[in-house]
């Protein structure tokens, strides 16, 4: 009999009556937004989004997703074999519990009052919601970014419940340099004139979130891109480069919760798979499940060689390192470099060219 297959792809929610946070706080009533697409009957994989992405990974024709073209029908994650979920992580902005929601307890908008949240957190969350849905096992966990955060604490914190993680453009804790532009983009919206503590009235009224956007893009690519792309060219009596981060700057602001972005910025500062670990070479060193990293060439923020350094120590393991002249954002393009990578991890396949990539 064949496979019952899914036809459209399908955006709900779940609720969580209740999470205990790492902090000892309890978050109620908990709503996770997700989008599920693929083979009902196939073997689950859970894809985690980056800082300012949502749970639309596949999409829709009117609508494609960030990884459409990476994920979706006879693509590299064959949605015709695998079945695809995707959760807006807790304390975003697209639909998920966050500074945006409204408390269950004072029925305004948590605002600055949301609590402090870890990338542990985000896991937490993802798999009691899992279990809601009667998930008990996943082929595998893939993300970059944030997402790959999310993929090493899966491995650590769930190891008996996935096969595969795929840990993209990211290292096992977040490095001092990082964090620095972190506080870059913490303090431009914190000293915005309408920042108000957090309490402000509109979220398009608070232009430093501009100025943390533009800091962040400035690390996603590298100078060979933008010297490429930009070749100092002018219009208006503006350089090209500025007018480009004026608009991602005003992009996200139309679309982005303030409150949500500092709240994502602090969880990723936290990222440490070391952290509350003693034993964490042990654990890694025991890892029943399979890790898969994918590291960029020119990424300033995730450095290639401490990702590396994982598979020196867990049994089963392999790094691969992609030239592109896109930085960090390789892990959003150019699918045609290292799809194959994880198709071929996927089906046990040999994909050709995969090999030359390996580090």
């Amino acid at each position: 009999m064949e496979n019952k297959k899914i036809q459209d792809t399908i955006v709900s929610s779940i609720r969580i009556p209740a999470l205990t946070l790492e902090s000892g706080e309890i978050l109620k009533d908990i709503n996770l937004v997700y989008e599920r697409s693929g083979n009902i009957n196939g073997p689950v994989i859970l894809i985690c989004h980056a800082l300012t992405g949502n749970h639309l990974v596949s999409g829709d024709d009117d609508q494609p997703g960030w990884w459409a073209g990476l994920v979706g029908p006879g693509c590299y994650i064959d949605t015709n074999e695998f079945q695809i979920i995707s959760f807006n992580v807790l304390g975003g902005c697209d639909g998920s519990t966050g500074p945006a929601s409204l408390s269950p307890i004072t029925g305004k908008r948590y605002g600055p009052d949301f609590p402090e949240i870890t990338i542990r957190d985000m896991v937490s969350a993802q798999h009691t919601a899992l279990q809601t849905l009667g998930i008990k096992k996943l082929e595998a966990v893939i993300g970059g970014s944030l997402g790959g955060m999310q993929a090493l604490e899966w491995g650590l914190m769930f190891p008996q419940f996935v096969q595969k993680i795929f840990p993209l453009a990211v290292t096992p804790e977040l490095s001092d340099y990082g964090i620095a532009f972190n506080h870059i983009g913490i303090r431009s919206i914190e000293n915005d004139p309408h920042w108000n503590n957090g309490y402000y009235e509109e979220n398009c009224e608070i232009k430093g979130l501009e100025i943390a956007r533009m800091a962040g893009m400035v690390t996603y690519r590298t100078g060979a891109l933008f010297a490429e792309r930009f070749t100092r060219g002018q219009n208006n009596q503006q350089f090209e480069v500025q007018s480009y981060l004026d608009y991602q700057g005003n992009k996200l602001r139309s679309r982005f919760d303030a409150n949500s972005y500092l709240t994502l910025l602090r969880a990723m500062n936290t990222h440490d798979i070391k952290r509350g670990r003693e034993d964490w070479k042990e654990l890694l060193a025991n890892l029943p499940c399979e890790l898969i990293g994918i590291s960029y060439d020119g990424d300033l923020i995730y450095e290639q060689a401490s990702l590396k350094v994982l598979t020196e120590i867990i049994p089963d393991s392999t790094h691969y390192f992609i030239p592109t002249v896109f930085g960090h954002d390789g892990f959003l393009v150019e699918f045609e470099k290292w799809g194959g990578i994880i198709q071929s991890h996927l089906t046990k396949l040999k994909v050709k060219g995969a090999s030359v990539f390996k580090y």
